[in-house]
């Protein structure tokens, strides 16, 4: 094992498939010259040249739809946007056509893509910056969606998504870059739709994913003092969800907390709510809770944001709740 950087896990993933297979490209703004906006095409543009790593213009619209018109002439191409904030603006080409194409031309193309890049907050960044669309891709039929969480999961996740035929939605963080974990030498994948226990425990269940997981470890740990046992499971992947690893999980601790950073209505954690009291109701002996951020855009201000982003205190008042204590 090595101890590497979440960049350099993304970075890793991307020019190991790029070394295996000629069809797949890199596109997006300051991905070649700066070799990254958050350097994760580190090196990139040296040693696959600029037909393979391309900066492009300001124009998500643009380049998101030469790059899915690409994968039905043989390409696979990796998008990265600065934020999925930007997506928003290629977003019809995303929804209209990637996720679209293999029904519509009756299974005659497929259309293998990533559409990479962070997600939700990261800071004093505003309204506009600071959105987490997990369940906006999540809700289209044709698209997978995958949000891993340390350096180990991001690389084996990330060639799994290259290599799928089908349209991935892989979402980061800035603020995870930076974090750093061991990863295996030598090849590895880790396949799409798979939940992993990241924390065994008996009382209760917690079910989150991305960065905002860690506020759950922080609370698991302060709540161990305490005697109480908390289950930690990583999605890692949205769609398609591993239902049956939450279910599992419910039925052993017969207690669920959700922990999603993204608006309270009609997010990942309302749907996980609704498969758990559907097949596992006569397991549960509480309520279900979900943390969600407040139901405002993100503030600015440091005080409210702090506010408005779920933490680990919410975690453990949510947990003590189910556990009636």
């Amino acid at each position: 094992m090595k101890t590497i950087q979440f960049r350099e896990a993304i970075c890793e993933a991307m020019s190991e498939e790029m070394r295996r297979d000629e069809s797949i490209y890199l596109m997006g703004e300051e991905v070649a010259e700066y070799n990254g906006a958050y350097k994760a095409s580190k090196g990139m543009l040296d040693e696959f040249g600029p037909k393979r790593v391309i900066d492009t213009p300001i124009s998500e619209l643009g380049f998101t739809g030469v790059a899915i018109g690409s994968t039905m002439t043989g390409n696979r191409p990796i998008v990265e946007y600065m934020t999925f904030n930007f997506s928003l603006v290629g977003i019809d080409q995303i929804i209209n056509n990637a996720a679209k194409i293999r029904q519509m031309s009756g299974g005659q193309f497929n259309c293998p893509i990533v559409f990479r890049g962070p997600t939700g907050s990261a800071g004093q960044l505003g309204a506009t910056h600071s959105q987490a669309f997990e369940s906006w891709f999540a809700n289209t039929p044709g698209l997978k969606v995958v949000i891993p969480s340390n350096p180990y999961d991001a690389k084996g996740l990330l060639k799994s998504a290259i290599r799928d035929d089908d349209p991935v939605i892989f979402m980061e963080s800035e603020q995870m870059y930076g974090d750093k974990g061991e990863v295996p030498e030598g090849e590895y994948t880790i396949p799409l739709g798979v939940a992993e226990v990241k924390r065994e425990g008996t009382d209760v269940t917690i079910v989150s994913f991305g960065k905002i997981i860690k506020e759950a470890y922080k609370a698991a740990e302060e709540l161990a003092e305490e005697g109480i046992s908390c289950e930690i499971i990583d999605l890692r992947t949205v769609r398609p969800l591993d239902r049956e690893a939450i279910l599992k999980s419910v039925k052993k601790t017969n207690r669920l907390v959700v922990l999603e950073e993204a608006w309270p209505f009609g997010n990942v954690s309302t749907d996980i709510a609704y498969l758990v009291q559907s097949e596992a109701f006569d397991y549960l002996d509480a309520p279900i809770v979900k943390i969600n951020t407040a139901d405002t855009p993100a503030p600015y201000s440091p005080v409210l944001f702090e506010q408005w982003l779920p933490n680990k205190d919410e975690v453990i008042k949510a947990v003590k709740k189910v556990l009636y204590k």
